[in-house]
C-alpha cells in the first residue's frame, strides 16, 4: 500500500497559522479603538430605549393619554426653537455617551500586597550585587522603590513570578559567567527551587529576562517520527531555540512539538553520542529509542555492560546483527566492528581513486551502541586483558566518512573512567537525570540555559549537538516491553516498532543439513549453535560479522578485495563441527 504522505497543515501550518491568528487579533484590537466612541453611543441608545420601555410599561393606562401629550408638546416646542434640532441631538448623543460608558470596576493599579512584599523582598535580596558606595544615583538601594528596577512582571494563580525583565545597572559584570551565575542562583531560590527558570541575559540593555518554564512532556510514548533518513530524535524541548516541530501523537490527540534532532552521517558534524546520567536516568531509555530509529535504514549491534537484559527484545530482529552481554562476546564484537569500519573505509577509497560510487555495503550506515563499557574496562582490567574501549578507536575517530555511528551510554561517575577516544570523539553529549551546573558544563562544555532542579522524572536532561546551543530535553518513552512494570500502552507501542524477527538458526541448521551430509558421507556432522558470547560469520544482508576465537582474521585489504557472497546468511547460522 502507497505510503499518503501527511497533510501540510501537520507539517509546518502551525506557524502559519499562529501568525494568522496574530494578525486577525491586532486587526480587531486596532478597529475597537476607532469605533470606540461609536460602540459606547450604540450602547448608550440601546440603555436609554431600554429604560423608556421599562417606564412606559409601568406607567397606567390612564395616565398614558398625558404622557404622550406631554412628549409631543416638548417635541413641538423644540422644534420651533431656533437650533432646536440640533440641540436635541446634541443633548441625546451626550446623554447615551453617558450611559454607554464601561462600569465596570477598574482593575488596581499595581500588584495587590503579598505580590508587593514578594518583589520588594527580591529587590532588597538584589542590592548587594547591584549597587556600590560611588554610584550617585543608584537604582538599587536598600529601603529603594523597586517599580523603577521591575519594569515588567507577570504572576501566576497561585501568586508566584512566571515572569520578570530586571534592570540592573551598566557597571555590573555581565559578561562573567561566575557573575551572572551567582544572580541566576538567587533569583531561583527567591522564586522556588521547584521550578526550572530561563533566563535571557541583555547586556546591550542592561535587562535580565526571567521566565519560568512549564514541564516538558514526559508521556509521550515511542513511535514513528517524521524524519529523513540520517536524522535521530533524541527527545523533545522547549520551542525558545528549536523553530521546527513534528506532529506527534500525544495520548488522544495530536500536537506539534519542538524535537531535538541530531543528524548523523558523512555530512554530521557531531557524528558520535554520548549519554552519562544517574541510576534509573533514561539513558537505557535514550538507547532504545535510537536503535528502533536506526533499524529503519541501517543495522545496529548492541554491546550491553549492565547484564539485565534491557535489549533482550531486539535479540533475533532483522538488522540486529549481535547483542553481546559477556565480556568474550563484546571483545569480538567490537574487534570486528573496528575491522569492518577499516574494510569500508578501503572500499569507499578505492571507489574515489576509481571515479566510482561508494559501494552499496558501506552506504548502509552501522550502528554500535554501548551501554555502560566501562563495566567490561574492570573486568578487563581484574583478569589482565586489554581494557575493550581501545577497539573504539577506530569506529570513533574514522567512522564518519565509512557510515559508522557509535553512541555510548553510561553512568555520571564513571566519566573518568571512559577512554580518551570516547570522550575526544563523542561531540554530541546527553545528560539525563539530576545533576549539579558544574557536572552539566564540564559534560556539555557550557552551562544549561536553565537552573536545574532535584526531582525530575526519568529521561529528563539537557542535550547538546557539537558547538550548538544547550537544549531542554525529554526522551520519548521507549521502556522495555517485557519488564512488568511497563504499562500495556507503552509496552505495545514499542513492540509495534520492532522489526520481525529472523529465521531461527536452528531451521536453517536442518534445511543444510542434508546437503552437508551428501557432500562428506563418510564424516558424521553435528550441527550445534554459536554460544551467546560469540558472535556469526555473516549477517543477514551477507556482509561479514564478527567470526569465531579460532578462525584467523583476514587483513583488511584482503576483506574489502574479497567479493561479498551471492546467498545471504542468517546471524546465528549454524556451523557443522567434526566429531
Amino acid at each position: 500500500m502507497a505510503r499518503r504522505p501527511l497533510p501540510r497543515i501537520l507539517s509546518h501550518g502551525g506557524a502559519q497559522l499562529a501568525r494568522s491568528r496574530e494578525l486577525a487579533r491586532t486587526a480587531a484590537d486596532s478597529a475597537t479603538d476607532v469605533l470606540h466612541p461609536l460602540i459606547t453611543i450604540t450602547r448608550g441608545l440601546r440603555r436609554l430605549a431600554s429604560a423608556g420601555r421599562r417606564r412606559w410599561a409601568e406607567t397606567p393606562k390612564d395616565r398614558r393619554g398625558p404622557l404622550l401629550f406631554l412628549a409631543a408638546s416638548v417635541v413641538l416646542v423644540v422644534a420651533l426653537m431656533p437650533y432646536g434640532p440640533l440641540l436635541a441631538v446634541v443633548t441625546v448623543m451626550a446623554t447615551a455617551a453617558w450611559q454607554g460608558r464601561d462600569r465596570r470596576p477598574k482593575a488596581p493599579q499595581g500588584p495587590d500586597p503579598s505580590r508587593s512584599r514578594r518583589l520588594k523582598s527580591l529587590y532588597e535580596a538584589l542590592v548587594p550585587y547591584f549597587s556600590t558606595p560611588d554610584d550617585p544615583e543608584p537604582l538599587y538601594s536598600h529601603g529603594g522603590a523597586w517599580e523603577k528596577a521591575f519594569p515588567e512582571y507577570e504572576f501566576d494563580g497561585g501568586g508566584r513570578i512566571t515572569h520578570l525583565v530586571i534592570s540592573y545597572p551598566a557597571y555590573f559584570p555581565d559578561g562573567e559567567p561566575e557573575s551572572r551565575a551567582r544572580i541566576e542562583h538567587l533569583l531561583a531560590a527567591k522564586s522556588g527551587r521547584d521550578r526550572e527558570y530561563h533566563f535571557a541575559w541583555d547586556e546591550e540593555g542592561n535587562l535580565l529576562t526571567l521566565r519560568a518554564l512549564a514541564p516538558l512532556p514526559a508521556d509521550i510514548a515511542a513511535q514513528r517520527f517524521v524524519t529523513s533518513p540520517g536524522e535521530t530524535v533524541l527527545g523533545f524541548t522547549d520551542p525558545i531555540r528549536v523553530q521546527r516541530t513534528l506532529p506527534l501523537s500525544y495520548g488522544e490527540e495530536r500536537r506539534d512539538v519542538p524535537p531535538v534532532v541530531w543528524r548523523t552521517g558523512i555530512r554530521s558534524t557531531a557524528p558520535h553520542l554520548l549519554a552519562l546520567g544517574q541510576p534509573g536516568s533514561g539513558t537505557s531509555t535514550l538507547l532504545r529509542s535510537i536503535a528502533l530509529q536506526a533499524l529503519q535504514h541501517g543495522d545496529v549491534m548492541i554491546v550491553d555492560g549492565g547484564g539485565t537484559g534491557e535489549y533482550a527484545c531486539l535479540t533475533g530482529r532483522d538488522g540486529v546483527l549481535a547483542v553481546e552481554c559477556g565480556p568474550a562476546g563484546a571483545a569480538e564484537s567490537l574487534k570486528w566492528a573496528a575491522q569492518e569500519t577499516e574494510r569500508r573505509l578501503i572500499a569507499v577509497n578505492r571507489a574515489h581513486q576509481a571515479g566510482d560510487p561508494p559501494p552499496e555495503d558501506t552506504r548502509r550506515p552501522l550502528w554500535i551502541l554501548l551501554d555502560r563499557p566501562t563495566v567490561f574496562t574492570h573486568l578487563a582490567a581484574e583478569d589482565g586483558r586489554p581494557d575493550p574501549q581501545a577497539l573504539l578507536h577506530m569506529p570513533l575517530r574514522h567512522g564518519r566518512p565509512a557510515n559508522v555511528t557509535v553512541v555510548v551510554a553510561d553512568q555520571l561517575d564513571s566519566l573518568e573512567t571512559l577512554s580518551d577516544a570516547v570522550r575526544q570523539h563523542t561531540r554530541a553529549r546527553v545528560v539525563l537525570g539530576p545533576a549539579t551546573a558544574e557536572q552539566l558544563e564540564s559534560v556539555l562544555g557550557a552551562p544549561p540555559p536553565s537552573t536545574p532542579v532535584d526531582q525530575i522524572p526519568a529521561g529528563r536532561g539537557y542535550a547538546r549537538l557539537g558547538t550548538g546551543p544547550v537544549h531542554r530535553l525529554q526522551v520519548p518513552a521507549t521502556p522495555n516491553p517485557y519488564d512488568d512494570a511497563t504499562s500495556e500502552a507503552l509496552r505495545q507501542a514499542v513492540l509495534e516498532l520492532l522489526p520481525p524477527r529472523s529465521t531461527p538458526a536452528d531451521e536453517e541448521a536442518r534445511q543444510d543439513a542434508p546437503a552437508q551430509e551428501a557432500a562428506t558421507p563418510a564424516s558424521p556432522v553435528r550441527l550445534e549453535k554459536v554460544p551467546s558470547d560469540r558472535t556469526p560469520d555473516r549477517d543477514a544482508h551477507g556482509r561479514t560479522t564478527p567470526a569465531h576465537d579460532d578462525e584467523d582474521k583476514l587483513p583488511a585489504e584482503a576483506m574489502a578485495a574479497s567479493p561479498a557472497p551471492q546467498q545471504p546468511q542468517h546471524r546465528e547460522a549454524a556451523v557443522a563441527e567434526s566429531s
